[in-house]
């Protein structure tokens, strides 16, 4: 350990001292397996130049400005799962129980905006009426088998950070199929917005994806794994852990991942029983 990660160990990770960290933390680099399109038209000239330098002086206090927190997840479409992506999300938590994210296909000034994702806690999660639920997928697996990362964070923060998310819920919607997975993307924005999932087992992720981000971001997921081990005792059953499951014969869910179907029901003693 380097005197400066030592020091970071000693922090005590306040949500302030965290928010301050995300703000912070950023990843550079680009690989082409996860490359996204460069969308069609001519190269902004000096007005278009001049008018967005003009803005950014005198428009200030953009909700922009409030998506300081850097996740970097896969995301399966829900209808076609082996269509696949590596997504970098934007966050802005809204509170306790909210957030709210633009999603990229990079962190570079040249990518592109194609999708957003809301993410809310279980307990806003179980208070939605049932129809609505099954657009809202899972986080736990994501969470501990080391997929879902937050770049540059140092470990005590990521764990911190993560620990927030446990047994949350996604909804996100992909505007724009950009490329940089599984499939190639489209020039522009086409068609309707597609549903994604998440991943919720071992061997449904292409194997060529993690490999990719992992040489990107310079990232250890088994190592994330470990460093996480202490969270499954947290994890709950959740709604949309199996959603996938016929698409992928040979999956493996690990310890604390649980779909809410397969919960032993709680026997309650016949005496208290209404």
């Amino acid at each position: 350990m380097s005197h400066t990660d030592k020091r970071l160990s000693t922090i005590n990770w306040t949500p302030a001292a965290l928010l301050a960290c995300c703000v912070l933390a950023s990843c550079r680099g680009e690989d082409p397996n996860l490359a996204g399109v460069t969308p069609p038209g001519e190269e902004a000239g000096a007005i278009t130049q001049l008018l967005s330098a003009g803005a950014e002086l005198f428009q200030a206090d953009s909700p922009i400005d409030q998506l300081n927190i850097h996740l970097v997840g896969f995301h399966p479409m829900k209808e076609d799962p082996y269509h696949q992506m590596d997504v970098h999300h934007f966050c802005h938590q809204v509170n306790e129980d909210f957030a709210q994210c633009a999603l990229w296909d990079g962190d570079t000034a040249q990518s592109n905006l194609n999708g957003i994702e809301y993410i809310i806690s279980e307990r806003l999660f179980e208070g939605l009426p049932e129809q609505e639920k099954q657009y809202w997928h899972p986080h736990n697996f994501e969470i501990l088998s080391g997929q879902l990362v937050a770049p540059g964070l140092p470990p005590a923060a990521d764990l911190a950070l993560m620990r927030g998310k446990m047994n949350s819920y996604g909804k996100t919607w992909h505007t724009w199929l950009t490329g940089g997975g599984t499939r190639p993307g489209d020039g522009l924005p086409l068609g309707e917005a597609r549903l994604a999932w998440s991943f919720n087992a071992a061997g449904e992720l292409e194997p060529a994806l993690l490999e990719a981000r992992e040489r990107m971001l310079d990232i250890d997921t088994q190592q994330r794994r470990v460093e996480r081990s202490e969270l499954v005792e947290l994890a709950h059953p959740q709604r949309g852990v199996d959603a996938l499951a016929q698409f992928f014969p040979d999956r493996h869910k690990p310890e604390g991942v649980v779909d809410d179907g397969e919960a032993t029901p709680i026997e309650m003693d016949p005496q208290e029983q209404p």
